[in-house]
């Protein structure tokens, strides 16, 4: 074959699964250009017989035109000798198996979804309907490459129409490995909890009736199974709140559309620009003050909080059932409480079978389970609160200034736990796989873990994990250890520290910054717990130079759980036990001989490690504003009440004083303050806000006396309570007011959902 110069481009990113070779070929036979394009192990190659300046409008185009999935990280453009081709086509893979990554999981796309509802086409009501744009992937791979084989459709042979669909690179179901339709794919039924079949003419008028009725209905989708109610229904909530034993945490509503959710809740463009998109995730919205005018949620839907979390229908099932109601659906994971959501046909009978009245179950194998990814659009932009379906696996590139030849595995902390890979420069971050403390949770973390080594070809023998010897996510590291690999222990504050670093693409030899970081607990290079932290430094290094008061956990854990006894140890930093026990009128729980026991703990410190915890500190002021249960039932539940308290202060307060004392952040004068305010009748919203402002007063007047020790002018914020935004954004404004650049997180949550791109950042620079 005779040889000519051309051009060759490298494209590396999200390049595979999403329809990117067709759409390449499509391009260059519009340019009337010929060449190939085929993947290799690092992402994939272009070929074309053509001039430099031909290849860079190609590559112009390209980069306009990309298709609604895929995702370029970086392209390489190269002059060489080529064969001279004929015409434009699309090559086998050169290289054996393709490690560019899987595309996350991705909403019905517009055409799709035209399809669903058009009589007369051959998908016509399909709850299974997809394209190259849309549809399942991470949701159902179990191996690499990504092509049906190596997916859970392995198991439904194409039809000759799909085969033919599938072949074609002129049609948008080109390779697009779960396509399917009613004669060859996967089908949906009905069945009682007892596994009796449903009858019914089709499946989902029969569940659009029963949630008219009130009842409540397990439904099978992409990434798990959903509880649904009617969200208007106060009776239906309360049923399905008592059946899941989740008693007061925000339920999660579905409704048809834009226009139907403006029904009950606001929505500026950028919540809309978040509902509309690929990823659908649940988007935290404020609600409409209660009208006749407007649909009235069940008050039962979110108790604790200011905000709703909706989305829109984001799978065909959802699109077909929501077109049989007219009103919005609780749209809850499909688990009782504490417990991971159910993916199988045969765990949602045996989990759910005392919670729904029927089951909509399906064929299809869901391989990886995929929680609703949760979102909020604040003031500097998105914030994500889970990073899960719609946005894992998709990877971070590395700063710059780290080795792209590292090759490693971060196993993250124990709540809310992700897990990162590195590898070629860039980090995999999995989708969120919950708390650890839960058996079946973990089995799914070592499942994970296993997926994502084969899925990037990991062989990494370098694992980073926690400081805190309790987690299981440090033990899983010490027995991997144990087992010959190398094992880096983070602390827990430097690593929220680091992933928000990254998550800006802060350079490895970047100037030292300053590090807020307030959360619950995490375990301190000095063996007591943090949680209210100042950190001075880098990736490579960081040191504690300032921090909240340390004050005791009276009972360890238990106070974690008991926000009143926060509340104790905090008074009884500024008053006696027996002037406590006058402030029953504060917190009945002073009045409980149990207090007694508290005071020989403290006096013994016996089981009452210090510790600097920023939500301890809103434990203690949503307890003594009466808006903190005595036992909490989901973490954070304190903290978001007083918040929500906060926002409704319709009067400008002045802030509570925090005192800064030698480097610590102290609250006494405040609580001195308090319990006046509270004897006195004063609003509880304004005390709510009062106590909000003081403490961002009192983190920038410690910034600004840490600057004048330290040379710094970055500030980082990060850690769970850095997701209340009445904080957050306050703290920002002040900041940036005094002169600071201030780095929030981007892509990653502010929570332990980040902290393991974080460990994986430090343990890197530790290593260069």
């Amino acid at each position: 074959m005779p040889h000519s110069k051309g051009m060759r481009l490298r494209v590396n990113g999200i390049v595979q699964g999403v329809g990117f070779r067709p759409f390449i070929w499509r391009l260059a036979t519009e340019l009337k250009l010929t060449g190939r394009v085929f993947n290799d192990t690092g992402g994939v190659i272009v070929e074309l017989n053509c001039s430099a300046a031909q290849a860079g409008e190609f590559a112009e185009l390209m980069l306009q035109q990309l298709p609604p999935l895929a995702r370029i990280d970086a392209m390489h453009q190269e002059a060489l000798d080529l064969p001279v081709f004929s015409s434009f086509a699309i090559d086998v893979s050169q290289s054996g198996i393709v490690t560019t990554g899987c595309a996350p999981d991705a909403a019905t796309c517009p055409d799709c979804l035209s399809e669903l509802f058009q009589p007369g086409d051959r998908r016509y009501h399909y709850p299974f309907i997809n394209c190259t744009n849309c549809g399942p992937r991470l949701s159902i791979i179990r191996q690499i490459p990504y092509d049906r084989a190596s997916t859970t459709m392995v198991e439904f042979t194409l039809c000759a129409a799909c085969q033919q669909e599938y072949d074609n690179p002129a049609d948008r179901r080109f390779h697009a490995q779960p396509n399917a339709c009613p004669d060859c794919g996967p089908h949906c039924w009905l069945e009682t909890p007892g596994g009796e079949p449903v009858a019914s003419e089709t499946p989902f008028q029969a569940l659009g009736e029963a949630l008219r009725d009130g009842q409540i209905v397990a439904i099978k989708g992409i990434g798990g199974v959903h509880l649904a109610c009617d969200a208007t229904n106060e009776q239906a909530v309360k049923r399905l709140r008592e059946r899941k034993q989740r008693p007061h945490k925000a339920l999660a509503l579905m409704a048809s559309n834009i226009e139907a959710i403006r029904q009950f809740a606001r929505v500026n463009e950028q919540d809309e620009a978040l509902l509309a998109h690929p990823a659908a995730p649940v988007v935290l919205l404020s609600t409409h003050e209660k009208t006749d005018q407007l649909r009235a949620i069940a008050p039962s839907v979110a108790p604790d909080n200011s905000k709703i979390g909706v989305m829109l229908p984001y799978s065909p099932v959802h699109h077909l059932l929501l077109a049989e109601v007219d009103f919005p659906l609780i749209m809850t994971s499909g688990n009782r409480s504490g417990e991971p959501q159910a993916i199988t046909n045969d765990a949602a009978r045996s989990q759910l079978n005392n919670i729904a009245d029927v089951l909509l179950l399906h064929n299809r194998p869901i391989h990886n389970r995929l929680d609703d990814s949760v979102v909020v659009a604040g003031k500097y932009g998105t914030q994500i609160l889970r990073r899960a379906r719609g946005y894992a696996p998709a990877s971070l590139p590395l700063p710059s200034g780290f080795s792209a030849g590292q090759t490693l595995i971060a196993l993250g902390g124990q709540l809310k736990n992700t897990l990162c890979l590195i590898k070629d420069g860039r980090a995999v971050i999995s989708q969120h796989l919950g708390d650890l403390h839960d058996a079946s949770t973990f089995d799914e973390y070592l499942h994970t873990l296993q997926l994502y080594r084969e899925l990037y070809e990991n062989a990494a023998e370098h694992y980073v994990c926690d400081m805190h010897p309790e987690y299981l996510s440090t033990k899983h590291g010490v027995s991997l250890e144990e087992q010959g690999n190398h094992l880096t222990r983070v602390q827990h504050h430097h690593a929220h520290i680091g992933a928000c670093l990254g998550d800006n693409q802060y350079p490895l030899a970047g100037d030292a910054v300053l590090g807020i970081c307030l959360d619950g607990t995490g375990f301190g290079t000095d063996e007591t717990l943090w949680g209210g932290e100042f950190l001075y430094g880098g990736y490579a290094a960081m040191k504690r130079i300032a921090s909240l008061a340390p004050v005791p956990l009276i009972g360890g854990a238990q106070a974690i759980k008991s926000p009143w006894r926060s509340l104790y140890a905090q008074l009884r930093q500024c008053f006696t036990a027996g002037q406590l026990a006058e402030m029953t009128d504060i917190c009945p729980q002073f009045a409980d001989p149990m207090c007694n026991s508290f005071e020989k703990m403290l006096t013994m410190q016996l089981n009452c490690p210090l510790s600097s915890s920023a939500g301890r500190l809103f434990d203690a002021v949503a307890t003594a504003l009466g808006c903190a249960p005595a036992q909490i039932t989901y973490e954070g539940q304190a903290a978001i009440r007083l918040e929500s308290l906060a926002q409704t202060c319709q009067e400008d307060v002045e802030p509570y004083h925090l005192r800064i004392t030698d480097n610590q952040v102290v609250p006494q004068a405040m609580w001195q303050q308090i319990i006046t305010d509270l004897r006195q009748g004063r609003s509880k919203a304004a005390m709510a806000m009062a106590f909000h402002k003081g403490l961002v007063i009192a983190l920038s007047e410690m910034t600004l006396k840490l600057k004048a020790a330290y040379d710094f002018t970055t500030v980082v914020l990060s850690g769970g309570v850095m997701q209340n935004l009445l904080l957050s954004e306050a703290l920002q404004d002040t900041l940036q007011s005094s002169g600071f650049k201030v780095l929030t997180h981007q892509q990653l949550p502010a929570n332990d959902g980040g902290i393991a791109f974080g460990q994986a950042l430090v343990a890197l620079a530790k290593n260069q």
